[in-house]
């Protein structure tokens, strides 16, 4: 089960889940950059992003994966035509502040009845979009919530743990110039039971180390996995962090 493997590594220390998407990179590339990433110590590997992915593209992420290294896939679905059934697990999630019927439960009610057939194994969780957002804020028809209103993010934080969702990922969006503001992870942290994710944003050692300080269970990193030129060396450095504590 995947949720006892990552409550089992986190009694060790933080988790780093990289993000890797499809519709970026051909099968060839996510065998180096999954090959790489699991050489500079990551804790599992989500497979998800763009929003025209074929069902064809992530199965065959999915098996280039598993077939490379031996670390948890768990799929980061924007659509449920897109949902595996060869991954470990689904984050099955509800975008919270999105303006959308069709994120909040709309692809979560296409996909259940595949997620029960394919033995996926459901990780529930409220996924909270903070500024600026970036395109899981657009295509999600978020409206992003303010990096300065702490108190207003742990009000959906708690909403999400009540609804019974056993992780909160505060997403600050691919390619965001600056993670999700310490403060908010902070008084996150402070108020939910549940584990907390944080993504976007995150491309240095210091950063992650930050994100984590701040009460952050699992960092996930995605832009740096696709754009460094001296991928294995970046990421065991920001991995190190990340494990540090």
């Amino acid at each position: 089960m995947i949720h006892d493997y990552i409550i089992k590594k986190r009694k060790e220390h933080p988790l780093h889940f990289t993000l890797l998407d499809p519709g970026k990179s051909s099968p060839e590339e996510l065998i180096n950059l999954a090959t790489q990433t699991a050489a500079a110590g990551t804790d599992g590997f989500l497979v998800g992003g763009s929003t025209d992915l074929s069902l064809e593209k992530v199965d065959a992420a999915v098996d280039v994966i598993k077939e490379t290294t031996h670390l948890p896939v768990i799929l980061f679905p924007t659509h449920a035509s897109s949902v595996s059934g060869r991954a470990d697990a689904i984050f099955f999630m509800s975008l919270l502040n999105s303006e959308s019927r069709q994120f909040l439960i709309g692809e979560q009610i296409a996909s259940a009845r595949w997620v029960k057939k394919t033995g996926l194994e459901p990780l529930s969780m409220a996924y909270l979009v903070v500024e600026p957002g970036m395109a899981a804020g657009r295509i999600g028809q978020a409206q992003p919530l303010p990096r300065d209103n702490p108190d207003l993010v742990v009000s959906y934080a708690l909403a999400g743990q009540y609804l019974g969702m056993s992780y909160i990922y505060l997403e600050a969006g691919s390619g965001a110039s600056q993670p999700v503001p310490s403060e908010i992870i902070k008084a996150v942290r402070d108020e939910i039971d549940v584990f907390q994710i944080v993504g976007g944003g995150i491309k240095t050692p210091e950063s992650a180390s930050e994100v984590v300080r701040a009460g952050a269970d699992i960092v996930v990193t995605g832009t740096l996995v696709e754009t460094s030129e001296k991928l294995k060396e970046d990421m065991s450095n920001l991995i190190q962090a990340i494990h540090s504590g």
